[in-house]
């Protein structure tokens, strides 16, 4: 007789499991909770880098728990720390020597966390990667277990059962965020170039040129309007001043020499714009927005209504506005609904390419308003130096139809 892919440790009706992410948990939850086992979620991961990527993956795992109405525990986040327990192992390969000192770190934490909730058993996620070492995940378990008295790591390989099947189904139909690499920096650097990665260089480029970003906005403003009334982009806003950069030149992209032309299908004069309010490390659009209200024109601006959202306000005066989700200026009133009236969207973003690749902030707010909304005109709004050699690009990302910068 063949033995059941997946075995419940006798007596075991709750677990303490240590998950890395949603997309990895969710198979494995459904299947305890449909098998009697109450799991209890216990999320920490401080190799995870940059600290971006680090939030967007702990809120999508505290969002999936909540959905089911599990225990859901927020370990510590100490990336320094983490760090410093890698010293020495920084260029070792994956599934070597680091892989394996990480793993007993952060099983070991999910061990005395279940020694504390008086839980026998604990798991982990991270058992149902392909992409780690079962045999090391088992190993650092064991040890784990072995600093807790009276706790028992349940070694599993949560690959089978059909559980990995049914993750990509999952996956797709909670639309959770599914990151493309293991977590920390070394992963990161050891694989193509990744979203998370190039956040971080446009972070540290937008501190290199912090003195310099309220001329840049200033300049790029003046270009902004020009183009919107000509809807002709100025050739020197294509023209990239790459030695003024202190990032490797190969990184950033090269002068296009064109870009793709405005559709025939707008209707000029220009009436009606969805524009957006600027945090501190995008383009200062706010003078021209007035600039556009004052000469009679319709403004819009997002407003972010839920995990996955975001509705439309009539913008009149700065008065319209109080702080929203992510600390954004958001307008009050009631919604904009007439999207076909709109000619043009305003999108900031992290870095932007010449094939009109966008990196967004990762939690996928335009990308989901504009693929429901295709018509509308899409320019990207960026400083000179976020624009870039490519953007590592998915299948639900919207491109854009300009970019000014």
């Amino acid at each position: 007789m063949k033995s059941p892919a997946i075995v419940i440790p006798e007596g075991c009706t709750e677990v303490l499991l240590h998950a890395c992410c949603a997309p990895c948990s969710s198979a494995i939850v459904e299947w305890l909770l449909n098998h009697g086992v109450r799991p209890t979620i216990f999320y920490f991961n401080p190799n995870i880098w940059p600290r971006e990527e680090y939030e967007i993956r702990k809120n999508e795992s505290k969002r999936h728990a909540e959905r089911l109405g599990i225990q859901w525990i927020d370990g510590d986040y100490d990336h320094a720390s983490w760090c410093q327990r890698m010293k020495g192992l920084e260029q070792e390969p994956e599934r070597g020597p680091r892989c394996q000192a990480c793993f007993v770190l952060r099983l070991t934490a999910a061990a005395h966390k279940a020694q504390e909730l008086g839980i026998k058993y604990f798991a982990t996620t991270l058992a149902s990667s392909r992409w780690k070492s079962l045999e090391q995940i088992e190993q650092a378990g064991h040890l784990a277990e072995q600093s807790a008295e009276g706790v028992v790591f349940w070694a599993q390989n949560w690959r089978k059962g059909g559980l990995q099947e049914r993750r990509n189904q999952l996956l797709k139909e909670n639309q959770f965020y599914n990151q493309q690499y293991c977590g920390c920096e070394f992963s990161a650097r050891n694989g193509a170039n990744t979203k998370p990665l190039l956040r971080a260089q446009m972070r540290v480029a937008k501190k290199q040129h912090q003195s310099q970003l309220a001329k840049m906005s200033e300049e790029i403003v003046e270009r902004l309007h020009s183009s919107l009334t000509s809807l002709l982009l100025p050739p020197s806003s294509l023209h990239l001043p790459l030695s003024s950069l202190h990032l490797p030149p190969s990184t950033f992209l090269s002068p296009p020499s064109s870009f793709l032309s405005p559709p025939s299908s707008l209707h000029l004069p220009l009436s009606t714009f969805l524009t957006y309010w600027p945090l501190p490390d995008e383009v200062d659009i706010r003078p021209l927005i007035d600039q556009l209200v004052a000469e009679g024109k319709t403004v819009v601006l997002p407003k972010v209504t839920g995990d996955e959202t975001m509705e439309l306000r009539r913008y009149t005066s700065r008065a319209d506005l109080q702080e929203g989700a992510f600390h954004i200026m958001e307008p009050v009133g009631e919604p904009f609904t007439d999207y076909d009236q709109i000619d043009v969207a305003l999108v900031p973003g992290m870095a932007f390419d010449a094939a009109g690749h966008r990196l967004g902030r990762g939690k996928g707010y335009y990308d989901r308003f504009l693929a429901a909304h295709p018509h509308l005109y899409k320019i990207g709004v960026c400083f000179p130096f976020q624009r870039v050699a490519e953007v590592p690009s998915e299948a639900h990302d919207i491109i854009m139809d300009e970019v000014i910068s």
